[in-house]
Order: C-alpha cells, then structure tokens, then sequence
C-alpha cells in the first residue's frame, strides 16, 4: 500500500502459480480470480493489471495459452478489472497469474491486524478446495465435486468486499496457501489476541471430508498443520478433521473479524449480495495468538 494522497493510497499484489484444474480456460479464471483477492481483503478496489505467464512453448499448443488468458481475461472483466499487458518467458511449466494495482482511500483500509476480543468472526467461503484439486491431480475427485471446486476459485470476493467495506470490520483476510488456521493465526498473533473455532459451524466442500482421510493432501497442507501444532488446541478433532483446517486454498474467501453489533448487519449486507457466509469462531480475549477448536 502506498499513499498518494491524503484521500487516495494504491494497493499493488502479485500471485503466480501453476495449474490446479486440467482446463486450461478455469485455470485462467481462478488464478485471475486468486490474484484480485489480496485487494478485495484490505477493502479495495482493483483497476489495472499485468499479466504474468510461463509456457513450455515446445511441449503445449499455442491454443492451451490462449484458452488460459481467455479465462483470465474474462475474469477480470467481470471485475472491472483492464489487463494493460504483461510478460511471458518459456518455461518448462505453465505458469500464470496477475500483478494487480488497485485505489483505496488511506483511512477505510482493512489490514489482517487489529482483531479484537469480542469480535465475531465470518468465512464467506467453503474449505476444502486444496484437498479437492489434490484430488484431481490424484484421480480421486469426482467430476461433480471438481466442478463444485471450480464455481468456488472462480467466485470473486468482491461482493464480499463491498459489504465488508460498507458495514465496518476490525480486520480481514482472504484464506490462501496457509489455510484458514495459519491466516486466522496471522490476524490472531499480529493483534495479540487468542481465537476459538467452531469446528462445526465451518462449511467444508463435501467430498473433501472423505478425500482427506484417503491422501489427497498437498504439501503445503501437511507443512501447514506441522506450524500449527504448538499454537493450536485441536480438542478431540481427528487428523483429516485438522488437515481441513490447514488446507492450502486456491482463490479461498475471506475470513473477517467483525465486532459482535455488526455482526447481523454483516451477514445480512453478504447474503443481500448474494454471498453465503458463516460464522464460525470469535475473538476471546487479548492473547499471543493461540487458537482453539472446538
């Protein structure tokens, strides 16, 4: 973030990554759509962007490329988002992904600090979606439940935003590679406060429950759950009960720490947009960041 102004600060991010879906027009649309999160998080509004992409030219059709940035094309389009141009290399791996800059005025900024104990915390996004593409990769995940995973990345978290903006938030996250306990754990430590998690409460795309319990797990996932162990009380939560909690989300959504009388205009401003939302923990008291489940 960058202040230009008194009224007016640009947010720039960057997310590459490889293919987490076979089709190569999703995978275009959910890097795009993973890409935008960053600033739909701190409460701003993406405007430009630069695409970044590498492609084995000798290994794939050119066609392959051109289905990728069509999808990311078009998903930046329905955010209002210009691709002003780009840079792409050879590479033995397609790679594609989004610089993004985007406005903000300096004081509605949401950063991932400054949760406070009384706040109830909302996740506008079901878990799951690393144990499913793991899935994918592994030929485990049905045809359905794949489709079910793409329609989720591919969600931009703009509405969410825009109601997260309007209502007010203490603090906010979108939920990525760290999974929704390392990014709850990010906010908890940097606001020196502790959390608890309602397991329960907690939307988990549905086959993923039964896909943990038979390896479809990332690395990053498993690396995810090894930090968390000594900051984290699991309770009586079984391991892939845990591995939900740690897994490493593609374009996931955000998680927002909202003070308890905001709670109810929160959620009513995201369902009035069309954004399924839950509450799933909240902010117990002044802390160094420990969680526990429930």
């Amino acid at each position: 973030m960058y202040r230009l102004r008194d009224d007016l600060a640009i947010v720039q991010t960057v997310d590459v990554f490889t293919p987490v879906v076979d089709d190569p027009y999703h995978y275009g649309a959910i890097s795009a759509a993973n890409a935008l999160s960053d600033v739909y998080a701190m409460g701003a509004t993406p405007l430009l962007a630069l695409a970044i992409v590498g492609f084995p030219r000798a290994k794939l059709p050119m066609d392959v490329l051109e289905e990728i940035l069509r999808g990311g094309i078009e998903k930046t389009r329905e955010a209002g988002v210009t691709i002003a141009g780009g840079h792409s290399i050879d590479d033995p791996e397609p790679k594609y992904g989004l610089a993004v800059t985007g406005v903000v005025h300096p004081d509605r900024i949401v950063r991932n600090v400054g949760a406070q104990p009384g706040d109830q915390l909302v996740l506008t996004k079901p878990l799951g979606i690393g144990i499913l593409t793991t899935g994918i990769k592994q030929g485990k995940t049905s045809p359905e439940a794949a489709a079910e995973a793409v329609r989720v990345m591919e969600r931009l978290n703009r509405d969410a935003s825009e109601a997260m903006v309007e209502v007010g938030v203490h603090a906010a996250t979108d939920v990525t590679g760290f999974g929704l306990l390392g990014h709850l754990y990010e906010m908890t430590s940097a606001s020196a406060v502790r959390a608890a998690i309602w397991f329960e409460r907690i939307p988990v795309l549905e086959e993923a429950r039964g896909l943990a319990n038979r390896g479809a797990i990332a690395g990053g996932t498993a690396r995810n759950l090894e930090y968390l162990e000594a900051k984290v009380d699991f309770g009586s939560l079984k391991t892939g009960e845990q591995l939900i909690l740690a897994d490493a989300q593609t374009s996931g959504g955000l998680l927002m720490a909202v003070p308890r009388e905001r709670l109810e205009a929160l959620r009513t401003a995201l369902r009035g947009r069309g954004v399924a939302d839950a509450h799933v923990g909240e902010i117990t008291s002044v802390g160094h960041g420990h969680i526990t489940v429930g």
